[in-house]
């Protein structure tokens, strides 16, 4: 399977980051991916709760989600939207992080809302609390990539392994982790994680991320740490994106599942025990 591993430093106006976005999709097409994945919030990268509540839009409305199945239709291609932020009518007046999987038709296959929430204090300037803005998911989600099974997280869900080894208990091969992970927490333990989560499901693992630092048109500009990887089942590198705006490929050799499983079958070796004392 060649995949394309879009890479981009969006902005908090939708309209801009579809240009950009459907651009890099076109770009990874022509080179021959089969299957294309974007960042998290492909659609609007913000720090202000008024900005976001001003241009996000219920998925039914939402022009980046139009615009991106019609690219998959175009292609022809797989395509998994990282996520967007969307407005939520029957909510409790918080957006949704949601990523979502649309197949050569144009159609969406798949969908997956994000579980774990950034409430971090990474510092005395950097901190986040997304759920004060976000309402979390309640539910896992396997999706198949032309009988493939697709395991689907998002960015801060890295950090919960039972997540990743239940995905891959389920029948994921591919995992998915798009992101806009943060500069410092990107540099200490981005990759490691991401291989950490390879190794341990013997899965390949693809996590499509934003970079940079995002222009805004109010609030602070958030920064993000790029490096968009692809991850074979043994934990090893296949590719990386740097920290630039672009496309990554990469061929994977899903025969590499079932042999890396073959010889490490840990996913079969789970035992009960009791409560820690």
């Amino acid at each position: 399977m060649r995949v394309g591993l879009i890479q981009t430093t969006a902005s908090d106006t939708p309209e801009d980051n579809l240009v950009v976005t459907t651009s890099l999709i076109s770009d990874a097409a022509s080179k021959g991916a089969e299957f294309v994945l974007t960042p998290e919030v492909t659609n609007c990268v913000s720090m202000s709760r008024s900005h976001q509540a001003s241009v996000l839009q219920p998925e039914n409305e939402d022009i980046t989600l139009y615009g991106l199945k019609n690219a998959a239709r175009i292609h022809r291609i797989w395509l998994l939207v990282g996520s967007l932020a969307l407005k939520d009518p029957s909510g409790d007046g918080r957006f949704i992080n949601r990523s979502f999987l649309i197949g050569p038709s144009g159609e969406i296959s798949a969908h997956y809302d994000k579980i774990h929430m950034f409430d971090v204090s990474i510092s005395e300037t950097e901190t986040y609390h997304e759920s004060d803005g976000y309402r979390p998911g309640t539910s896992a989600t396997l999706a198949s990539v032309d009988g493939i099974g697709l395991g689907m997280t998002i960015c801060y869900d890295l950090r919960f392994p039972h997540l990743f080894r239940d995905l891959a208990k389920a029948g994921a091969s591919i995992l998915t982790v798009p992101s806009a992970f943060s500069p410092e927490t990107g540099a200490a333990h981005w990759e490691i994680l991401l291989r950490a989560r390879a190794i341990e499901t013997g899965s390949f693992v693809l996590a499509p991320a934003q970079c940079g630092t995002h222009p805004t048109s109010t609030g602070r500009a958030r920064k993000t740490y790029g490096h968009s990887l692809a991850i074979d089942p043994w934990g090893r590198v296949l590719a990386d994106g740097g920290d630039l705006p672009g496309v990554t490929m990469v061929d994977l050799n899903l025969s590499a599942v079932d042999d890396v499983r073959g010889r490490l079958p840990s996913l079969s070796h789970d035992r009960p025990y009791g409560p820690v004392k």
